[in-house]
């Protein structure tokens, strides 16, 4: 049984939803990073999403561009990135790993070379932030080349056409976007849309994880009351590292303390 299934049967046997946080790798620097995603783990976290640095991050908001900055203030490299999952890997064998990148830092030395490194790692799945579904099929055929599962966003204004397209392409899990726009604790969100969420039911699709703008408690039960598989949180956790860069056990302590309270939002409330 692969990672992501084993993890949704588990946490849906124990009426819980995912927890699932998001960092960028390197962020502030090699060794943090490593310590960071492992406490994280440790307290918590169900299955990480992380970030390889890229120089045009289209899709996020202040916080994580500050983040990529110091990742490659740090000297991270796409190399180093993948030390960094593989060293994860060697110690924590069931979490789920996925990561969130851009097609260019793909095509660079090619994708099927891309994917390969990813499964060499330890890698689960791949989200790529700016593929269209209707340009995906080279990527599809890598991934599924290298056991890769390839994941795809949900916008929050999709057709039923468009659910049903990505009910059938997306794996391991469906990422749905809460609003349109970046990443960011900045703006409001409205409540997920019931209709898409549904439809998507509806259609098969793999576990529906929220994300964008998910820094609250509150959001993680709405999520999860209407029928969400689970949440990722990023912009939140990675305010607090760039917060707390030069006091590690403040930093600690904090994202200890967010962890528990977004993961004890999970539970289902049975009544």
């Amino acid at each position: 049984m692969e990672r992501y299934e084993k993890l949704f049967i588990n946490l849906n046997n124990n009426k819980q939803g995912a927890f699932i946080p998001f960092l960028m790798l390197g962020d502030p620097n090699f060794n943090m990073s490593l310590k960071i995603i492992e406490f994280l783990i440790l307290k918590g976290a169900d299955a990480l999403e992380l970030g390889i640095p890229f120089s045009d991050p289209l899709a996020d908001g202040i916080i994580i561009q500050n983040s990529v900055l110091r990742s490659f203030k740090s000297g991270i490299t796409l190399k180093k990135c993948f030390k960094i999952i593989s060293i994860i890997r060697k110690k924590y064998s069931n979490i789920p790993i996925g990561i969130l990148t851009y097609a260019n830092l793909v095509f660079y030395k090619g994708i099927n070379n891309f994917y390969y490194n990813c499964q060499k790692s330890g890698i689960d799945s791949v989200l790529i932030a700016d593929l269209p579904l209707e340009e995906s099929k080279l990527f599809i055929k890598y991934s599924n080349t290298n056991n890769i599962k390839q994941v795809f966003i949900c916008p929050p204004n999709s057709d039923d056409n468009l659910l049903r397209k990505i009910s059938i392409y997306s794996k391991g899990y469906t990422y749905l976007l809460s609003r349109s726009g970046v990443t960011g604790t900045e703006k409001k969100i409205k409540k997920p849309d019931s209709y898409i969420i549904n439809k998507l039911i509806e259609y098969n699709s793999s576990p529906i994880i929220q994300g964008f703008g998910i820094f609250k408690p509150s959001q993680v039960s709405d999520a999860i009351k209407l029928g969400i598989s689970g949440v990722i949180s990023g912009s939140a956790i990675i305010k607090i590292i760039e917060q707390n860069q030069i006091n590690s056990e403040k930093m600690f302590k904090k994202l200890n303390k967010f962890i528990k309270i977004m993961k004890k939002s999970t539970f289902f409330i049975i009544s």
